[in-house]
């Protein structure tokens, strides 16, 4: 084994431990708001870890770097998941935490994203509207001369809305090859399994007819999510990464259940997700 291979699998177990934490984090302040999204939160762990501590340039000291890469929730439901991802970035403090969905929270950590909240770029939760926002951004970086990146965590539910595939077109139109797509592709959505709702299948061929770089992964595999985020960009067309995950990854009884997308769990069954989770 070379020293390249063992640094790139010493970070890939770097990685890995912290998307640990991430959940663990998330599933921690749900718990004790007793109200939150803990589903798409696990789903979105190892993405969120990879982008942050893996890919993404920023500076939790100066959040308004105008050279900073930019990230946006567009599944904006899944604030257990960016504010834990924040608190380990460095962006926010466990103390602050505390307040997660509380009225009068010191750093906004409302159920949505709020952008006073360090590191936070736009509020979302309307679903459908992050890619938009993401393509404008990713505008605006080549308007200013700048070289930053936008990352746009979708959900799958979300590709229902019409609004996502005019900002994919819009996009494509603009060749804006700074701007990245994930799909958190764990398939169930608020009450349904998403295909029985409106079936995305074939989801890269959509993508592709579209116009758009198209890559798909396993979103738990740290090596394959940390490669994908990491190969060089097109040289004209925007990236998506579909990621195929699993709601509650990493907590056996809320894998792949719907009664998971946004009830917190009891103080039962949170000793038992956290012992799983250790």
């Amino acid at each position: 084994m070379n020293e390249t291979t063992q640094v790139a699998e010493s970070k890939i177990e770097e990685l890995e431990q912290i998307a640990r934490k991430i959940r663990r984090k998330s599933l921690e302040i749900i718990h004790r708001a007793g109200s939150g999204h803990p589903g798409g939160s696990l789903s979105g762990a190892d993405i969120a870890a990879a982008l942050f501590f893996g890919v993404m340039r920023y500076d939790p000291k100066n959040p308004l770097d105008p050279k900073r890469d930019r990230f946006i929730l567009s599944k904006g439901h899944a604030t257990g998941l960016l504010y834990a991802t924040l608190s380990q970035a460095g962006f926010i403090t466990d103390a602050e935490l505390v307040d997660y969905r509380k009225i009068n929270s010191k750093r906004n950590l409302s159920g949505h994203p709020h952008p006073k909240t360090p590191g936070v770029e736009i509020a979302t939760g309307s679903l459908g509207q992050g890619l938009s926002a993401g393509h404008g951004m990713a505008l605006a970086a080549r308007l200013d001369n700048l070289d930053y990146r936008v990352y746009v965590l979708m959900g799958d539910g979300e590709l229902q809305e019409g609004q996502v595939w005019e900002a994919a077109m819009s996009a494509a139109k603009f060749k804006s090859t700074n701007l990245v797509a994930i799909v958190d592709y764990n398939k169930v959505a608020q009450d349904s399994i998403t295909k029985d709702l409106k079936d995305l299948e074939p989801i890269e061929d959509k993508w592709r007819a579209f116009g758009w770089d198209v890559q798909r992964i396993d979103g738990h595999d740290m090596a394959q999510v940390h490669k994908a985020l990491t190969l060089p960009l097109h040289a004209e067309k925007p990236r998506v990464i579909i990621a195929d995950t699993v709601k509650g990854k990493g907590v056996s009884f809320m894998e792949g259940k719907t009664a998971w997308h946004g009830v917190a769990p009891s103080d039962e069954d949170f000793a038992k997700a956290m012992k799983e989770l250790e």
